[in-house]
């Protein structure tokens, strides 16, 4: 594989005009492929297959008009109570969204919450007039016992006397008549009494459904109202979103301030801020600090930016086509940048080094790309397989946001291996300061300058961090290792959910109204559950709502549950849609309990009405991600895990040493776990992170940071291990090798850890909210890795062991195809291009 890589850098290096045209025909073919072709972004998380994308399929086909996305929007009077202007305003807004194409309808609060106050008015005065005509009837049923008892007595007395059958009935006939009409009237009000009261119970059973559910606020500050949307939320165009916020705040004039909820407010159409724009700032300026020149800064930069805007633009392009989450382009930016930066690093500076000790710039192109290329691909390798194995847990959005970072790091390696030497033979000398090039042709031309470098050089490896490590490896490794645990402890404590409106920024818009909708109606206004019914065939219409009363009832009964209401019945009786109110916010762990006690009552529901439930709607989705999830972990782990392990094994051929980098991956994560439920879970340094608001962790955070940073952990440890065994294969000893490899590449594993780190952590203040813990959990994540564990725990085993670390069993070292990752074979062929290490004395500060 070197000897290949040798010869692709020697052909780019001539052929470069060639390889810089297919790159800009490439450019050009995915820019306009991404403005021709590309599709709205969205953040539906759905999971096909599962209870909640059943029920909303059922929806769409049997109540379309109750099947789109629903979204809030809260209303808050300025001063006090709303006047009558600021509700007519209200209403007025409301009236005018129904006009748009995609809103299907709106609920007005006032109107609804008038006709619930109604309900209660008319109900308490409908159970007074019955208990009236009630008393009314009973009155009239004893006068009429009284006067049949009166006739019957006359009756007897008339037999008694001898009197005809004839008189008898000329002389009661009338009283008789007028008995039976009083019993036909009392027959009529005792049917008219029983058909009041059914009314009344259904209305009593009505209103107890709807019983701790309001529109407006108890002391009329605030109004809620629905906005339904003939789509789902994530299929609104921006321009849809815009349209809604700016009805709304025609009510201002009135006095109202309308704040609409984050299912409208989400902005998703732009990846760039300030806060990653000033990341990649830091990492220029690392990168002109280590490499000494704009031009050799700018170059590491210019290859990120090609390749990211080909992964990025690629993956816009098949947006059209792919339902695909706002994550996955921001996933692709954060990685494509970050390795894209630091594998053109590793060639630039290897090349750099190789030009200041006289080598020729075409050779040192070739054997830098056959060297430091090969670790960049095996490097790059091991983050595309942790990447592309998000397929393996069968979640269309978590496939289609890892194959589409997978494919953006794909194409930083081919940049790095291609475009790299073909720029890097156009800039010539002038990737190096005169300054450096003058002190180095002195250094080259004094006599005996190889005895000067050597000492020097053995000097530097038993000195500064690595020699440090090397003289106290036991101490080394229990600090290391000590500091990573205690950092973990948090971990245990990990809560996972997706966002909702309490953890966006306290100055937004969406954090708002969660903030007022909670607090004027219950938090659990902002995230309610639908719940679809299957009823029985046959049903009347009384029949039909009985059920739904039945059902909303049991449902109502489950522990913090708020109100249960039936909203919607299809036309031929068999669906119905229920709304559960829970008592707390979406994303808390009693409303996850809500979720999963309902379906639990399925089987009690069914037994009791013949009704069947099903969840749906944003807030069980959501749960459903979660636990599947969670779920997808374990497994996913032991893929990415032993597919690793297996091509370690192919670079290092050693078992200790593939081993020793998983342990310390698992250390990393673990720690960086810690971290992120210490900031985004309990809030502490809060101010610093703009957690403002601390609650449930991302859920997809732990599988994607699973997955990234394992590739990434293994890219430090290809670079740095690589050093060890390339001075190990070259005859020095297993615990000097140690620390030469180590000091030939910590400088430029440093700059590129930081610079890794730099890039994630402008992302921690991105204007997309659940980016940031993504951001911060990268960031944090890359550089205990870099510093804790390759460059601290890792050297410190490995000196301890000594030989033993590149231990291997015969018939296991038969097998394995020999993969020549530190470019043994170069080697051979050119036996005097390049000191063992790419020797690295004073040149790396030189300017």
């Amino acid at each position: 594989m070197a000897l290949f890589l040798y010869r692709l850098g020697k052909f780019s290096y001539r052929r470069r005009w060639l390889v810089i045209s297919l790159w800009l025909a490439v450019l050009v073919a995915v820019g306009g492929s991404a403005a021709a072709f590309h599709g709205t972004m969205s953040n539906n998380f759905q999971i096909p297959g599962t209870e909640t994308q059943q029920m909303a399929d059922k929806l769409k086909k049997e109540l379309p008009n109750a099947s789109g996305g629903s979204a809030t929007i809260v209303f808050e009077a300025r001063d006090g109570q709303f006047s009558q202007a600021g509700k007519d305003a209200v209403s007025a807004a409301l009236t005018k969204l129904k006009t748009l194409p995609d809103v299907q309808g709106t609920v007005d609060p006032f109107a609804t919450q008038a006709q619930l106050d109604k309900a209660a008015a008319d109900l308490a005065d409908g159970e007074h007039q019955a208990a009236a005509g009630q008393a009314r009837l009973d009155q009239a049923a004893a006068e009429l016992a009284a006067g049949k008892a009166q006739l019957e007595a006359a009756e007897q007395q008339m037999t008694a006397a001898g009197m005809p059958a004839a008189a008898i009935e000329a002389q009661l006939g009338q009283q008789k008549a007028a008995l039976t009409e009083g019993q036909a009237k009392l027959d009529a009000g005792t049917k008219e009494l029983e058909g009041g009261a059914a009314k009344l119970a259904a209305g009593k059973r009505q209103l107890e459904a709807s019983q701790g559910m309001r529109f407006v606020s108890e002391d009329g500050k605030a109004a809620i109202a629905q906005v339904q949307f003939k789509t789902s939320i994530n299929g609104l165009t921006p321009e849809a979103r815009q349209q809604v916020q700016d009805i709304a705040r025609e009510t201002s004039s009135a006095g109202v301030t309308a704040l609409a909820s984050k299912d409208i407010t989400e902005d998703i159409t732009e990846l760039f801020g300030i806060s990653e724009i000033l990341g990649i700032a830091i990492a220029a300026l690392v990168l002109i600090v280590m490499l000494g020149t704009l031009i050799a800064a700018g170059l590491p930069l210019l290859m990120a930016v090609v390749g990211v805007a080909v992964g990025v633009g690629a993956t816009f392009a098949l947006s059209g086509a792919v339902d695909m989450s706002s994550i996955s382009p921001m996933l692709a930016l954060m990685l494509g940048l970050a390795v894209g930066i630091d594998y053109s690093l590793f060639i630039v500076n290897r090349h750099r080094n190789q030009l200041l000790t006289g080598m020729d710039p075409e050779e040192s192109v070739a054997l830098a790309t056959g060297t430091s290329g090969n670790a960049v691909m095996f490097a790059g390798l091991t983050v595309i397989i942790a990447l592309a194995a998000l397929v393996v847990p069968g979640l269309p959005f978590l496939a289609v946001m890892g194959l589409s970072a997978a494919a953006t790091v794909a194409v930083a390696v081919v940049v790095a291996l291609t475009l790299t030497p073909a720029v890097l033979s156009l800039v010539g000398r002038k990737l190096i300061s005169k300054r450096a090039w003058a002190k180095a042709e002195r250094h080259n031309a004094a006599p005996g300058h190889e005895t000067e470098d050597r000492a020097r050089e053995e000097h530097r490896s038993s000195h500064g961090w690595g020699g440090l490590v090397t003289r106290h490896p036991v101490m080394a490794l229990l600090a290391g290792v000590a500091l990573l645990g205690i950092l973990a402890l948090p971990a245990s404590q990990l809560r996972l959910a997706l966002p909702d409106g309490g953890s966006e920024p306290v100055e937004s818009q969406a954090f708002k109204a969660y903030d007022v909708t909670g607090r004027s109606f219950g938090a659990g206004m902002t995230g309610p559950i639908v719940v679809v019914g299957d009823f029985p065939a046959g049903l009347t219409e009384e029949e039909a709502r009985a059920k739904q009363f039945d059902v909303a009832d049991i449902l109502r009964g489950v522990d913090n549950v708020t109100a249960a209401v039936p909203v919607a019945l299809s036309e031929d009786r068999r669906t119905a849609v229920f709304q559960v109110i829970p008592k707390d916010g979406p994303a808390s762990a009693s409303t996850v309990q809500v979720v999963s006690e309902l379906r639990a009552r399925n089987a009690e529901i069914r037994d009791t009405t013949g009704v069947g439930i099903g969840l749906t709607g944003q807030t069980a989705g959501n749960v459903d991600v979660s636990t599947k999830l969670g779920d997808a972990l374990p497994p996913y782990l032991a893929i990415v895990v032993g597919l690793s392990l297996i091509l370690l094994l192919l670079v290092f051929r050693s078992i200790v040493v593939p081993l020793l980098a998983t342990g310390g991956f698992l250390l990393s994560l673990a720690a960086a776990f810690g971290a992120v439920v210490a900031v985004y879970q309990w809030g502490w340094l809060g101010t610093v992170f703009g957690v403002e608001n601390p609650g449930a962790v991302l859920s997809f955070l732990p599988i994607i940071l699973i997955g990234v940073l394992f590739g990434l952990a293994m890219d430090y440890q290809v670079f740095i291990t690589s050093g060890m065994r390339e001075s190990f294969m070259h005859g020095e000893s297993a615990k000097h090798a140690v620390r030469s490899g180590f000091s030939h590449a910590s400088a430029v594993v440093t700059a590129a850890a930081i610079i890794m780190v730099s890039v994630f952590a402008g992302f921690i203040f991105s204007h997309l909210n659940m980016v940031r813990p993504l951001g911060f959990a990268m960031a944090f994540g890359v550089l205990v890795d870099a510093f804790v564990v390759r460059m601290t725990i890792v050297p410190a085993v490995m000196y301890l062991l000594g030989g033993k670390a590149w231990w291997l069993p015969r018939w296991l070292d038969r097998i394995l195809p020999d993969v020549d990752v530190e470019g043994a074979k170069l080697r051979k062929d050119a036996p005097a291009a390049v000191s063992p290490a790419g020797a690295e004395p004073e040149e790396v500060g030189a300017r």
